[in-house]
C-alpha cells in the first residue's frame, strides 16, 4: 500500500493541497523502499522526529523477516532517503548486500537514539554528514545534489521533504 492509498483525508487528490513537497508522516508509514537497482530494501515503520530542531531525524526501516517475525530495523537518516513520485515509493542509494551489514536492532531493543557516537555511526553508514554534532535530527546533507521528486540514480537527488518539516 502506498501513501496515496493511506491517505485518509483526501489530501493528495488533485493538483491543490500537500504533496509531495510536504508530506503527512502517517501516509508515508508503510510506503517501500529500494535501491537504485530496483532492489526491495524493506518499508518503512516509523517515523523519528527530533522534538528539539522540530525536525524528521531519521526513518525506521524494517528488512528481512517473514510477515514481521525476524526484521531487523535499521535508523535511516531522512536526508538518505528520497521520494519516487511516480512509482510511490522510497529509494535509499544502498546496495542490498550492504544493508544487511548496516547498523541496526532488534525491535524489543532500540538503541540510545541520542547517543552522539551512535548518530555519527548512523550517519557515517549512509554518507550523510553528522559534523554539527547535535544528534540525528541535527545532520546536514553532504555528498548528494538535486532537489527533485524523480527517481534517484546512482547518488544524485535529494528527498526533497526533510530539511524544511
Amino acid at each position: 500500500m502506498n501513501y496515496t492509498e493511506r491517505d485518509k483525508y483526501g489530501m493528495y487528490k488533485g493538483s491543490a493541497g500537500p504533496g509531495p513537497a510536504l508530506m503527512g508522516a502517517d501516509t508515508l508509514i508503510g510506503d517501500n523502499v529500494v535501491n537504485a537497482q530496483e532492489d526491495d530494501l524493506g518499508e518503512i515503520k516509523e517515523i523519528m522526529l527530533d522534538m528539539r530542531s522540530g525536525q524528521v531525524a531519521y526513518a525506521v526501516l524494517a528488512f528481512g523477516g517473514m510477515l514481521g517475525l525476524g526484521e531487523k530495523l535499521f535508523a535511516v537518516p531522512w536526508q538518505a532517503l528520497h521520494l519516487d513520485t511516480v512509482n510511490k515509493r522510497f529509494v535509499l542509494n544502498v546496495e542490498k548486500e550492504r544493508l544487511k551489514n548496516a547498523p541496526g536492532f532488534d525491535p524489543d531493543a532500540w538503541p540510545d537514539m541520542s547517543d552522539v557516537g551512535w548518530a555519527n555511526q548512523i550517519h557515517g553508514f549512509y554518507g550523510i554528514d553528522n559534523s554539527t554534532g547535535g544528534g540525528m535530527g541535527t545532520a546536514t546533507q553532504s555528498g548528494m545534489s538535486g532537489a527533485g521528486t524523480s527517481t534517484m540514480s546512482g547518488s544524485s537527488g535529494t528527498s526533497g521533504m526533510g530539511a524544511g518539516l
